[in-house]
């Protein structure tokens, strides 16, 4: 076990990330992707609540629609945007495909093949491969079943620019505490209101965002952008989702008398880059 940062009372311990999704085959727009779900047993998974978080921070102007199988439209009337998140309560299976559509234009499909033996939020980030060409890359990851707030943070930014994020306390007063966070990397934090940003080599702040934390609740942090050499350039932006509700703070869990919320857990990303 080690410290972190500037917060020596508080022990950070290690531990594996937990992959729910494995490999794409190619991974262009209009190209079919193959990927899988993996984690525990498939018959024990059925009395769990697996919840699909999806995130599209793909820069492109149409929206994203998620289909499972060739009819169920999982977004419905409302396409996902550039930049938006969204939890699918929809009892996944294993055989499931999900395929993933950027207007016409199949960007890819994974097929579930186990599920986790526990409640989980399942997440699937999509976004740009590199900086030429239209590719679709992904991110995946299945959080663990927590009592803290825990809070991924994934850079999907291509580009030569470079942004270090940091996290601090919301309120604006001397002794205020900030930490930075590493990229492909997951922190458990106490309930709070915090601010996250992004801060360039210049030392300027390119971007920040809200982050209210509640116990048992997973969080995402993104940065966006796309500094393309053909189409438009999409700038440097931060995403934070879901935005939970402040007022939810009130009782017992917003007591906590620690200064910034100081981080319990640093765990270790192993995300499938493709």
């Amino acid at each position: 076990m080690k410290h972190v940062g500037f917060f020596p009372h508080f022990l950070v311990q290690m531990f594996r990330f937990v992959v729910f999704s494995a490999l794409l085959a190619r991974v262009a727009l209009g190209v079919s992707l193959e990927g899988s779900l993996r984690a525990g047993g498939f018959v024990r998974s059925l009395e769990f609540k697996h919840r699909l978080r999806v995130c599209n921070a793909y820069p492109y102007a149409a929206a994203l629609d998620v289909f499972r199988g060739r009819s169920e439209k999982m977004t419905g009337e409302q396409s996902m945007a550039y930049k938006s998140c969204r939890d699918f309560v929809s009892p996944l299976k294993a055989g499931d495909k999900l395929e993933f559509k950027v207007g016409d234009a199949s960007a890819g499909t994974f097929s579930v093949s186990d599920l986790p033996n526990n409640d989980a939020v399942l997440l699937l980030v999509i976004h740009r491969h590199d900086t030429l060409s239209t590719a679709v890359s992904f991110e995946s990851h299945v959080f663990a079943n927590l009592l803290n707030a825990q809070v991924a943070i994934i850079d999907t930014y291509k580009g030569a620019a470079r942004a270090t994020p940091k996290i601090m306390d919301a309120a604006s007063k001397k002794g205020a505490r900030s930490e930075e966070l590493r990229y492909d990397s997951v922190v458990a934090v106490n309930p709070g209101i915090y601010q996250v940003q992004l801060a360039g080599q210049d030392g300027e702040t390119k971007a920040e965002s809200e982050l209210v934390a509640l116990n048992r609740e997973s969080y995402v942090v993104l940065r966006t952008g796309v500094e393309a050499q053909q189409g438009p350039a999409y700038p440097e932006e931060l995403v934070v989702f879901p935005q939970s509700d402040p007022g939810a703070l009130r009782g017992a869990a917003a007591t906590t008398k620690l200064p910034m919320g100081a981080f319990l857990a640093v765990f270790c990303l192993a995300v499938a880059k493709l």
